[in-house]
């Protein structure tokens, strides 16, 4: 199955789920798309921690696309994103609306034979593995370490059967940079595929982090089930990472349960949530997630909040 140039120009505007056309002339495409999400949330903590309850500003970014055709079978693509919502890359922060961050800037080629090749700040291919249903109380969700860069080359083929990615940081902070690989295949409902992901003496405490995670989804009618087994290794330290999760939707409800298993501290994690799509563009959600330890004893965590697309 081959791809169209348009078709493809829709892979490389990002995640958003709405998006609004500011321009489209002579094949030249400029979309604006953006997001805003708060959530009223009790993180799952140690029990005794005595965290208090409190609204976050989850998400928040405003993000361009463009797309110029060059000819029949070339297109340049760019985009340029903020996040507005002062948050780490665990959606932490302390949501000052003065103090934001440009986390995507790229540029590069798209062909509807060869895929798209970018250059430049942007998310690398494992930002996209895990298959949890849940929005905060997955406790113990697949963690490879840093998955953005401001010196990302990345490649990504999708023909709709096959797909296929790679990416790599040349961060000069960094010294050994970071390289990931995602190859997986479509049929039917069903969604295989494997991601592959390492680093050498990344960030300020300069570890060294090798892993993978293989991910089967399938979806019939109104049920969507997935799975996963992962593993992750930590200087010299690895753990295996079990993973299940449903969701079953009727009408504008979406009901979803999901279930993790880390084995490093032999921690049970479970979570429940029911969203609600006021419209296509917004939708509201409420979730609770339990935890157990081997060595820790958790409190419950809820959260309830607000996503609003355009």
């Amino acid at each position: 199955m081959k791809k169209t140039l348009i078709a493809l120009s829709v892979l490389a505007a990002g995640s958003a789920n709405a998006s609004v056309n500011l321009l489209d002339q002579d094949g030249v495409i400029v979309d604006l798309s953006g997001s805003a999400e708060v959530q009223f949330i009790q993180d799952i903590a140690a029990k005794g921690s005595d965290e208090d309850p409190t609204i976050r500003l989850d998400d928040g970014d405003i993000t361009l696309n463009t797309t110029i055709p060059v000819n029949n079978n070339l297109n340049v693509v760019a985009g340029l994103s903020f996040d507005l919502s002062n948050t780490d890359d665990k959606g932490r922060g302390n949501g000052k609306p003065d103090d934001f961050f440009n986390d995507e800037l790229y540029a590069g080629f798209q062909g509807a034979d060869f895929g798209t090749l970018t250059f430049g700040r942007q998310f690398l291919i494992s930002d996209d593995a895990g298959i949890g249903k849940d929005y905060e109380m997955g406790l113990e969700q697949l963690d490879l370490g840093k998955t953005q860069g401001s010196e990302v080359v990345k490649y990504v083929y999708d023909n709709g059967q096959f797909y296929f990615g790679a990416s790599h940081d040349i961060n000069k902070d960094d010294n050994g940079g970071i390289t990931d690989a995602r190859l997986g295949a479509r049929f039917a409902g069903l969604d295989v595929r494997g991601y592959y992901y390492t680093s050498d003496d990344v960030g300020a405490v300069g570890n060294e982090v090798d892993g993978y995670n293989i991910e089967a989804e399938y979806v019939f009618g109104a049920v969507a089930l997935a799975a996963s087994f992962g593993n992750v290794e930590v200087n010299n330290a690895d753990s295996d990472l079990i993973e299940a999760a449903g969701s079953y939707t009727m009408g504008k409800n979406t009901f979803a349960l999901g279930y993790v298993y880390a084995e490093a501290d032999e921690t049970n994690n479970v979570y429940a949530n029911v969203t609600h799509q006021l419209h296509s563009n917004v939708k509201l959600y409420a979730e609770l997630g339990w935890a157990d330890g081997d060595n820790t004893d958790y409190d419950l965590g809820y959260v309830a909040g607000m996503e609003v697309l355009f």
